[in-house]
């Protein structure tokens, strides 16, 4: 048995694709269901580098941050959000 929010997707795919995903679609449709942090998940990683010892912590550190809370290659969007939580002037922009 599928989960609420999977039967949803696929739901949503087969109204979308009735005849089947044709092969051009797949790379947009997959960049459209890859996972992105959640407000809270920003949040807390952002509080995370600003509280950290291991300082100067850089831009890598923070992707990896993020790699770890989503199991997936971090986005700029995503960096950028957690970045934009990071006032103090000196850090990776």
């Amino acid at each position: 048995m599928m989960p609420h929010v999977l039967r949803a997707i696929v739901d949503w795919l087969r109204r979308g694709y009735p005849e089947g995903v044709p092969e051009s679609d797949y790379i947009p449709l997959v960049a459209l269901l890859r996972r992105r942090l959640t407000d809270q998940e920003v949040q807390e990683i952002a509080a995370e580098v600003l509280h950290s010892p291991d300082r100067p912590i850089d831009r890598t550190d923070i992707q990896v941050m993020i790699t770890e809370v989503t199991d997936e290659m971090p986005s700029e969007v995503d960096l950028q959000r957690v970045l934009s939580h990071l006032d103090p002037p000196g850090w990776p922009h």
